[in-house]
């Protein structure tokens, strides 16, 4: 039996202070297969693949690869064993090449010891035309979008010609049309007879690649499943213990007056001509696929970008948003895309990441009422069941859902009555995304103002009383919550609303 497996984890066991990651885990994996990996944010997924890789030790249990037990105590032993990785989060070096980034530590030397360039961009050519990649290799790594980074690193992982790559949710960043591409090479992978390990939230893209399906949650092993044995709702169960009853817990609120007002926003390059109206109660949302503007258009309103021509009201007052200070101080939030990035300070406590928008309101004469800060930083801990062993903890030690709740907390904490939800759910599981779906209908029916952006089209139909598409940097269509429907929305967004 033992034959058939590639990979086998077995009895893993990690302890970080305060909190046990890895419970006696087990992860089998067979060869020539994809092996999804699934389970809630801090479920332990992660953390088994860094000790799989080399940046983790195990504080107990064994690793046996192509039938051989292992000690993999650094990432140059893994890519030597022939297991190389997919990150979540990319970390390219932005001003080198592509190929640079691709060949990094193994350039190719010419006879007088120096890196051939010439030859290690043809490698690089040979490596995207093999994958049907269509980028220069000579590009600098910043001058890339986020899609063709995230292809890079795709290709860094193949060209290692790893027996064993593990995919962290390489389809977060990439647009559906690449999300078939990326199919398309791991259907050719695993005809090569190389396994993946394939990490995901995403519950269509689990079934569509998927052969088997191991579930973990709190740091627990709970089954390893055959991909056609189970459905979307067992699998769902599995992961968070429990039944849920909606996935969409879209509750009705009572839609007020127009709280702000868009009237022919333009900026040269990203959008033009961007009209809309957002009612205190209602959640609208954007729809389009990536680069349709959706982003830059919301960060004009908020003062992170300027704009060109046109005019934002606020309760029917024109007014002037220069920068994110102003936005707020007219009852604006703005919960970014890129929660690493643009969102959480991750040097700074959960308590710091909560309070550093609205520290004004903790001020005690010229000192900081500590003690309220506690009291309201766990009153939010509560509200939003917020997982952290103590509001002391480091952010970056957090799940990817519990920092969106860190940082929606944080935005709370402003009274807002205006707020901007850029992606609120991306990359988190199921479980945290109902508690936000839940947290968004909350607050639409204290008669909050809601704008949510959106790739994910059940979420986009689940949770909008209104959608607004968008292609191109316009506006190609608008649709009540009766009438919008996945084929309507996708034909606006590809631009085909005028062939319907």
């Amino acid at each position: 039996m033992e034959a058939e497996y590639i990979l086998m984890m077995d009895n893993i066991t990690k302890t970080f202070p305060g909190v046990k990651a890895l419970d006696n885990v087990k992860l089998h994996v067979r060869k020539g297969t994809v092996h999804a990996l699934m389970g809630e944010n801090g479920a332990g997924k992660s953390t088994l693949m860094k000790i799989l890789i080399g940046i983790y030790n195990p504080d107990g249990g064994t690793i046996t690869f192509k039938g051989q037990k292992v000690d993999i105590h650094d990432t140059n032993t893994a890519l030597n064993l022939g297991i190389s990785m997919i990150h979540q989060e990319l970390s390219p070096i932005p001003h080198m090449t592509v190929a640079e980034n691709i060949f990094l530590g193994r350039e190719p030397l010419n006879k007088f010891g120096l890196v051939d360039k010439k030859k290690m961009n043809a490698d690089a050519v040979k490596l995207f035309e093999k994958l049907g990649i269509k980028i220069d290799p000579r590009m600098l790594m910043k001058d890339l979008t986020v899609a063709q980074t995230q292809m890079v690193e795709i290709a860094k992982a193949i060209s290692y010609n790893s027996s064993l790559i593990i995919m962290d949710e390489p389809t977060s960043a990439i647009t559906e049309k690449e999300v078939e591409h990326l199919f398309e090479i791991i259907h050719g992978l695993r005809a090569e007879g190389v396994s993946i390990i394939y990490i995901t939230h995403k519950m269509d893209e689990v079934f569509k690649i998927s052969d088997d399906i191991t579930v973990f949650r709190d740091g627990q092993h709970i089954a390893t499943v055959p991909a056609n044995t189970i459905d979307k709702n067992g699998l769902i169960s599995m992961m968070v213990g429990r039944e849920l009853t909606q996935i969409f817990p879209k509750e009705e609120a009572e839609i007020g007056d127009v709280i702000l007002s868009v009237k022919n926003l333009s900026r040269e390059g990203k959008f033009r001509d961007v009209s809309f109206e957002l009612r205190r109660g209602e959640i609208l949302g954007f729809a389009g696929l990536m680069g349709a503007g959706r982003t830059e258009v919301m960060e004009s309103i908020f003062g992170i970008a300027g704009y060109d021509s046109g005019e934002i009201y606020i309760n029917g007052k024109k007014v002037d948003i220069k920068t994110p200070r102003d936005a707020i101080k007219h009852g604006m939030a703005f919960l970014t895309e890129d929660r690493k990035r643009t969102g959480i300070m991750a040097v700074l406590s959960v308590r710091d990441n909560i309070t550093i928008a609205s520290m004004d309101k903790f001020k005690k004469g010229l000192f900081l009422n500590k003690k309220e800060i506690n009291a309201t930083c766990n009153e939010e801990k509560s509200r939003l069941s917020i997982k952290t062993p103590n509001l002391d903890q480091l952010i970056k030690f957090l799940s990817g859902g519990n920092q969106q709740k860190v940082l929606i907390s944080r935005w709370l904490l402003t009274t807002p009555d205006i707020l901007i939800l850029d992606e609120p759910t991306r990359g988190i599981d199921v479980g945290a995304k109902s508690e936000i779906h839940r947290l968004m209908c909350g607050l639409a029916k204290e008669g909050k103002a809601v704008i949510m952006i959106s790739s994910e089209m059940p979420e986009i139909l689940g949770m909008s009383d209104r959608v607004i598409v968008m292609h191109e940097g316009r506006i190609t269509g608008e649709f009540s919550r009766s009438e919008a429907d996945q084929e309507k929305i996708m034909q606006c967004a590809t631009g085909n609303h005028n062939q319907q």
